[in-house]
């Protein structure tokens, strides 16, 4: 059976106006887009805490790093608009398409050929003196630290379990906990020691940033629990929750922090169906077996 294939009328460019490459590939994509009669908006992540842009788009482009693409996937979650995230960055997972292979990529997708990866993301809410107000969303992670220097914070997390009770994971006495989707494995989680996941599976990772007790250890859970950090009360400090490395407010003795499945899935169009694992090979220089290739591997991250 042939594929679909999608309608094509009007695109977003998210661009970090910081590159001036990314600049230049905005002007490049542009002019292609709208030689096809295609209504184009562009959109300049002047600052990290940006208003999110309005309106419906049938395709996005992320041209810059991971934060741009991070940004995107949280600016169109509510309409799960497919987006082609081009590479400007320097180590990347989130951006995998080279800016060399944008046509192609997006070629295959007008086709109906291309791939397309879909990521769960979080659906973060604070619960705070008996009142519940949502928070937003996050496709690599909810942070939660001290927010006054390198000092230990008390939390305690419970996962709901399907009988409707909840499995206590705490308490915790460390640094912060990350809380990371598949996406975010390879992010914040995997230098504090987490596990790399398969960014489409529906899991959460979380991960004790410095424990106090040497005893606890990343923990792997399904998405579809929902996730709760409280701040403890017995050790008050000034505490901070960042999601996707924004800071987003400071908590209080006795907030709960609720981390849920958010219903829709980030959408990214990927240049191949290996594309994720050659980036893991290629980026964090996993040996393949050949003395000669062995041999150029680098020592660790370009950061």
């Amino acid at each position: 059976m042939a594929k679909e294939r999608p309608s094509l009328r009007r695109a977003i460019l998210f661009v970090n106006p910081r590159k001036e490459c990314a600049r230049e590939a905005a002007r490049e994509i542009r002019q292609r887009l709208e030689g096809d009669s295609v209504e184009v908006t562009e959109f300049l992540i002047e600052e990290r805490s940006a208003a999110a842009p309005e309106g419906e788009w049938d395709l996005a482009f992320s041209l810059g790093g991971d934060g741009t693409a991070l940004f995107a996937a949280r600016a169109l979650a509510e309409s799960a608009t497919p987006i082609l995230p081009a590479h400007l960055g320097r180590v990347g997972f989130l951006a995998g398409v080279e800016m060399r292979e944008w046509e192609a990529v997006f070629q295959s997708w007008l086709s109906g050929e291309a791939r397309v990866s879909e990521r769960s993301m979080m659906d973060v809410w604070l619960e705070r003196e008996g009142r519940a107000s949502r928070l937003g969303t996050c496709l690599n992670d909810a942070l939660i630290s001290s927010s006054d220097g390198a000092r230990l914070i008390s939390l305690d997390a419970r996962s709901e379990m399907p009988c409707g009770a909840f499995a206590e994971l705490g308490p915790y006495r460390c640094d912060g906990l990350i809380v990371a989707t598949p996406t975010g494995s390879t992010a914040h989680s995997m230098a504090a020691g987490g596990p790399v996941i398969d960014p489409e599976m529906d899991a959460r990772v979380v991960i004790p940033i410095c424990p106090f007790s040497l005893s606890s250890r990343p923990l792997v859970l399904p998405a579809s629990r929902a996730l709760y950090v409280d701040v403890a009360e017995r050790r008050p400090g000034a505490v901070a929750l960042a999601l996707d490395g924004r800071r987003a407010l400071d908590l209080r003795p006795g907030d709960s922090v609720a981390l849920r499945d958010f219903p829709r899935r980030a959408r990214l169009i990927t240049s191949g169906t290996g594309a994720y694992y050659t980036a893991l090979r290629k980026k964090l220089a996993w040996q393949s077996g050949s003395a000669a290739e062995n041999s150029g591997a680098q020592g660790g991250l370009d950061a």
